[in-house]
């Protein structure tokens, strides 16, 4: 049987093995096994091997205010040690579920370590849910527990009064104070040995069209699915790294904890009441953040910056959650020599494809498998095509898949019972093995039989100087079958008026082919999930309904609208 001692001697090859090839990315894919192991906890053997004595800063958080809290690694392992004797002395076991809503405070940290350490299940959840996500998390996760920040106690009101109930920074009134943990044992011993297959952490999905989908994660799956993520990232021991990420979500835990404490990296906060880019590059040049991840909608903000005025010790810059428009690839680069990075994955799994630091990056592109995961693009029939669903081999199946859907045994088997993981985007891929976001499956649409690409239009359209965000969605057509319509959202100050929709409309025309021509557009807010993706479903059951009522919306302008 493998010992915890070798199975981290296995972990820490693999990532070795890894760092070592980072310039290297044939090497590295050709070379790279995920590691076997009988028995491990990577908070346990990883983690407080690695933090035992020191010194190092671990956890950087800097609020809008000034303030600063830092914690070494041995500091974090001796609180963490503390909070799992605390959780434990509560009634929570092995195999337990508890639900942590947290914003970015050191004892998001301490519970994430504590609840592996544990083996406990952790279900993190953003502090943006309403009362009604809530019950459905407790009710059908079937939560053991409750961590929460006390600004959301009343959330709480008559939900989740069988489970045990804990509140941090604030007067507990009737619930368990996390304080008490600074009083708990600091030496921690295990109930058993972890294996690879426990249940570690349980996602939600963000349910842009139905009821969010439990996604299962083992204590395999996300501390050692996460070697792939870690190469495309390129972090290294003593980086200062910032992910703009919230709590709750997976790419949080990617790159916000499992990542860089894999390789001893600093983990960076940045707490803001809202996104501010001239005070956040003015952070990162202040606290000499080295490594930086941000998803597309922060990039496109800090580029209204003059980004070259900012003295950075930025090495690497990375994006993911959505593609990013190649113009601000540019840009970045333009004005700190440095080339934006973009991954691909999904909260069932870890980075699957990706621009690592070896390889050189086209402009757009989702980069290539990354390494531990084979990929090809599946037709409708499931046979390699050029463009196609972008499936996962199961066969050797990937250490950063899911354990699959929890309590949904027919979901699970559809999704992974197969020769290959579905992940229902499509993309195309070229001769170089460079894959190209096209959509999501359900989001492609034929046009005058053309295939269109949502993404495509939507690029176009936000490279329009009034133009914050865009979704192009099908409109029904009783002569095409459908036509591209785009729903925009307006930067700060510019009126959704005639002139501004032609201007919109002619800019999209001179940069599409004539199939993609964008002919309805329509200034809206867009409905969206609490994790900020674009809930399409719901623009596009709402354009069936208004053309088969044959109705114009407000703010709404169509091509015919201007004959000159």
């Amino acid at each position: 049987m493998t010992t915890p001692s070798a199975s981290l001697a296995s972990f820490r090859a693999a990532r070795d093995l890894l760092t070592a090839s980072r310039e290297d990315y044939a090497k590295a894919c050709a070379t790279f096994r995920w590691p076997q192991m009988e028995m491990f906890n990577w908070a346990l053997d990883h983690f407080d091997d690695l933090a035992l004595d020191n010194q190092q800063c671990a956890l950087w958080i800097v609020d809008d205010s000034g303030a600063e809290v830092r914690r070494t690694f041995d500091e974090l392992r001796a609180a963490s040690n503390r909070a799992a004797n605390f959780l434990r002395d509560l009634g929570i076991r092995r195999g337990d579920r508890v639900l942590v809503m947290l914003p970015n405070r050191v004892e998001l940290w301490e519970l994430m370590l504590a609840a592996i350490k544990l083996g406990a299940v952790l279900s993190p959840a953003t502090m943006l849910l309403s009362e009604a996500d809530l019950k459905d998390r407790i009710e059908r996760g079937r939560m053991r527990a409750v961590v929460v920040d006390g600004s959301v106690l009343r959330k709480f009101d008559g939900i989740a009064d069988d489970c045990v109930r804990v509140v941090c920074g604030t007067d507990p009134g009737g619930w368990t104070d996390y304080g008490r943990s600074a009083t708990s044992l600091e030496n921690f011993i295990p109930d058993g040995p972890t294996k690879p297959d426990d249940p570690c952490v349980l996602y939600f999905t963000s349910g842009t069209t139905s009821k969010p989908k439990m996604v299962l994660h083992t204590q395999r799956s996300y501390p050692v699915g996460h070697l792939s993520t870690l190469y495309w990232l390129g972090l290294a021991e003593g980086d200062v790294h910032l992910n703009i990420s919230t709590p709750g979500w997976a790419k949080h835990a990617w790159s916000c904890f499992f990542v860089p404490w894999t390789v001893g990296a600093t983990i960076f906060i940045y707490n803001q009441g809202r996104f501010d880019a001239a005070r956040t590059l003015a952070t990162l040049q202040r606290c000499r953040v080295t490594t930086l991840c941000a998803p597309p909608t922060a990039w496109r903000s800090l580029i209204l910056e003059d980004l070259a005025r900012f003295k950075m010790s930025l090495r690497e810059l990375t994006s993911a959650g959505e593609p990013l428009n190649p113009e601000v690839i540019e840009q970045v680069k333009a004005a700190w020599g440095i080339t934006i990075r973009e991954g691909f994955g999904q909260t069932e799994s870890t980075a699957m494809l990706g621009n690592p630091p070896g390889l050189p990056v086209r402009y757009g592109s989702m980069g290539r498998p990354l390494p531990g995961y084979q990929i090809e693009t599946l037709d409708i029939e499931g046979n390699p095509a050029s463009e196609g669903e972008v499936s996962v081999r199961m066969d050797p199946r990937p250490a950063g898949l899911m354990a699959g859907y929890a309590e949904d045994p027919e979901r699970t088997r559809k999704a992974l019972g197969g020769t290959h993981y579905g992940t229902a985007d499509v993309a195309s891929v070229d001769a170089e093995g460079y894959y190209w976001y096209v959509g999501r499956t359900d989001d492609v649409f034929k046009s005058s039989d053309y295939r269109i690409s949502p993404f495509e239009l939507e690029s176009a359209l936000l490279e329009h100087d009034a133009v914050a965000e865009a979704a192009v969605i099908e409109s029904p057509d009783a002569r095409r079958l459908f036509v591209p319509k785009a729903c925009v959202v307006l930067k700060p100050g510019i009126i959704p008026d005639r002139a501004v929709a032609r201007s919109i409309l002619a800019f999209a025309r001179s940069r599409l082919a004539p199939y993609q021509k964008i002919r309805v557009i329509q200034f809206c807010e867009l409905p969206k999930t609490v994790s900020g993706k674009i809930r399409r479903a719901e623009l596009r059951a709402e354009e069936a309904e208004r053309r088969a009522r044959d109705e114009r919306a407000p703010a709404e302008f169509f091509e015919t609208d201007f004959t000159d």
